[in-house]
């Protein structure tokens, strides 16, 4: 689920990192606007990953190689809280939900990150090639994801939609796409979003309604903008993203509640021999306490698991 981008891309979108809470499934600054009176949200001051330590267990599920190397190489989709953001520019270090998961979980195994910024859509691809270990970004599971790509689940997100403030088309809880018909849907690229809204378009056809148009954008801050100045009626996004955006008072957006949950989770590819051991380093932060920690951190604790899985079905 919201697109990492690169350093540059992230530089131009800086300006909105309060308000685009959408990191789940796809973002980018694809025309330069930004919206008027964002500025840089401070990331929360406590550290839950400080006191997280090598457990031996987890580390021995680590293959030779990996172990001897000590270090992993993580695909990363830097965008905007609570996920993953630069509270403090991009020439210093990210912060948000899946940055603190993914070095807790590091801890636990023994090993450092090397963390590269990379776009969204990108990230998947490039673990069949063996560019990343494995990749971060908020990505939900799916079952044609499962076709190529193994999961390890740390967090239960999903589908949701926003309006912006006083939006007199949209005032109820989506739970029917033919409630969107006739109007224009503003999505990330590559996302599960962007696959949902596609694979349903008929659906207003089929009820004899006008069908809704969808504008795909590489980046959050484009979206925003676009619901601001009206050109888009609605945003499907991340559950966590959106409940934050709204959150911030200069967004002006309003969220809709949930559509459709989704597993997420710390992405591999087919038959990665990492699986097991992050598995068990998700349980260990499970178990001492961590996980909870950094779930309230972000302010995300309803969408905590009582357990990682690998590869669990996509929800119905």
């Amino acid at each position: 689920m919201r697109t990492i981008r690169t350093r540059l891309r992230a530089t131009a979108a800086l300006a909105l990192l309060p308000l685009l809470a959408l990191t789940a499934c796809g973002s980018g600054d694809t025309d330069g606007t930004a919206a008027v009176g964002a500025q840089a949200s401070p990331a929360p001051t406590d550290d839950p990953v400080a006191s997280v330590r090598k457990v031996d267990s987890a580390a021995a599920l680590l293959p030779a190689d990996v172990r001897k190397a000590g270090t992993l190489r993580v695909g990363s989709s830097i965008g905007f809280p609570p996920g993953a953001y630069y509270p403090g520019g991009t020439d210093k270090a990210p912060a948000g939900q899946d940055i603190d998961l993914a070095d807790a979980v590091a801890r636990v195994l023994g090993v450092k990150l090397e963390r590269q910024d990379a776009s969204f859509e990108t990230i998947l691809p490039a673990l069949g090639s063996g560019k990343y270990d494995f990749g971060t970004g908020n990505f939900g599971v799916t079952s044609e994801r499962l076709k190529t790509i193994d999961f390890v689940t740390y967090i239960n997100d999903g589908q949701g939609f926003a309006v912006k403030k006083g939006n007199t088309a949209l005032k109820a809880k989506i739970t029917d796409l033919t409630q969107l018909c006739g109007l224009t849907i503003g999505t990330g690229a590559g996302t599960t979003f962007e696959a949902t809204l596609s694979a349903q378009k008929g659906v207003c056809a089929k009820a004899g309604k006008k069908p809704y148009d969808v504008k795909v954008y590489s980046e959050n801050a484009a979206t925003l903008t676009a619901l601001q100045q009206g050109r888009i009626d609605v945003i499907m996004s991340t559950i966590n993203g959106l409940r934050y955006q709204a959150a911030q008072p200069a967004s002006q957006t309003a969220f809709l509640g949930e559509f459709h949950r989704l597993d997420v989770g710390f992405a591999f590819k087919k038959g990665s021999p990492l699986t097991k051991a992050f598995q068990a380093a998700v349980d260990e932060l499970i178990k001492d306490g961590t996980y909870a920690r950094i779930l309230k951190k972000w302010g995300t604790d309803p969408s905590a698991i009582d357990a990682s899985r690998i590869n669990p079905p996509e929800h119905t």
